[in-house]
């Protein structure tokens, strides 16, 4: 007999998934153009009332390189300030439960994250990248998989001393922007040297959208098999073929329990031009066109979530409202299906609908539930 319930098809899949953001870091880094500090500050605070608790708040490398982020120290004084503390106590949200996020790739951003905490308004956790396709990571960090390794052990010791926590990416799993295919065994074994060297929880990247459902599912049984514990990992999936749903879902269906996107599917490779001047971000881009690239939009995957009837501790209408302000702010259509079109409402969208159903039915003698002729009615 066919078995309906979704959830013992999928013993694995959870009843509550954590959705973290990652717009202010991941999504405005690909912008090239400055978002204001102020911006930054209302989408930060905004993001937390609407029910975030993980967040990324700013990436903490050399801002000559990346001059998105030069109000870095601004936005850690504002989110450790009371006026913050205050507004988040007024609107019921517990602030310890809060997690700020600072990436700091190289061991330098380590230590002024770690300066920063020590002044009282540093990040709770660092997150630290390895690419497993070798060139893609030269790329992102200029020094060799082997000597990041060495210099990751490092400041892993250096956060844990300095009661921080680290989160160690692992990314081109599904396939690498520049040296194309790779092998799932490898990130698999990354995971691993990850947790043994001491990082608190691993991110697990798509880099690039090249991950497809049935590769995703492979993967995280993968790793759930090796650890278990599902609190220690996080998806984050790339959209540049409009399947990512589909990875989401595949993720679910294996037993992932943490993800993470960007309002309106922001985000990608740093900028490397800023305003009216050119900068030196990652260097040259690996992608053709701007508006394929991003991350899963915060939004659709929200609804998505929602409309399976998984808790997830959001205020959904409320951060799709901040979707449709962040179109403002950026200037542009976005991803976001679900801003324009909303959720799908069981009690539907009757202004809709067209005038004179209920008196046809009179007319022709239907009852107001009918929805098959009398005469079949009786018929088995």
């Amino acid at each position: 007999m066919t078995e309906y319930d979704y959830w013992k098809i999928f013993p694995r899949m959870p009843r509550k998934v954590t959705l973290g953001d990652i717009t202010i870091r991941d999504g405005f880094q690909h912008e090239e153009k400055f978002i204001s500090t102020a911006a930054k500050i209302f989408y930060l605070e905004e993001l937390i009332f609407a029910g975030c608790r993980d967040i990324e708040v700013t990436n903490l490398g050399n801002p000559y390189l990346m001059p998105q982020f030069k109000d870095a120290e601004e936005l850690f004084i504002h989110l450790r300030g009371d006026r913050f503390k205050k507004r988040c106590e007024r609107k019921g949200v517990n602030y310890d439960d809060i997690c700020l996020t600072a990436v700091t790739i190289r061991e330098n951003s380590v230590d002024r994250a770690i300066a920063l905490k020590e002044k009282g308004i540093g990040p709770d956790r660092l997150l630290m990248m390895v690419s497993t396709e070798e060139e893609h990571h030269f790329a992102n960090s200029g020094t060799t998989l082997p000597d990041y390794w060495k210099e990751a052990e490092g400041c892993i010791k250096k956060c844990n001393d300095a009661g921080l926590k680290m989160c160690g990416t692992v990314s081109t799993i599904w396939g690498s922007p520049i040296g194309g295919a790779t092998d799932l065994k490898d990130a698999v074994e990354f995971t691993k040297r990850w947790m043994k060297i001491g990082a608190h929880d691993v991110e697990h990247a798509d880099h690039d959208g090249s991950a497809s459902a049935p590769d995703v599912y492979r993967y995280f049984a993968m790793i759930l098999d090796e650890i278990p514990d599902t609190s220690l990992h996080i998806a984050h999936f790339h959209e540049t073929k409009r399947v990512a749903s589909a990875s989401v879902l595949a993720a679910l269906q294996a037993g992932i329990t943490h993800f993470e996107g960007t309002l309106g599917g922001l985000g990608g490779q740093p900028a490397n031009f800023m305003d009216d001047c050119p900068t030196k971000g990652t260097g040259a881009y690996y992608y053709e066109d701007p508006r394929y690239v991003g991350l899963v939009t915060l939004e659709d995957t929200l609804v998505q979530i929602d409309e399976m009837g998984i808790e997830h501790g959001y205020d959904v209408d409320r951060l799709l409202w901040l979707g449709k302000q962040m179109e403002k702010t950026i200037g542009r259509r976005l991803r976001s299906e679900a801003v324009i079109n909303g959720r799908t409402l069981k009690e539907g969208h009757m202004k809709f609908a067209r005038p004179g159903l209920k008196e046809r039915k009179g007319k022709l003698g239907e009852a107001p539930d009918q929805k098959l002729p009398k005469d079949w009615l009786a018929q088995v």
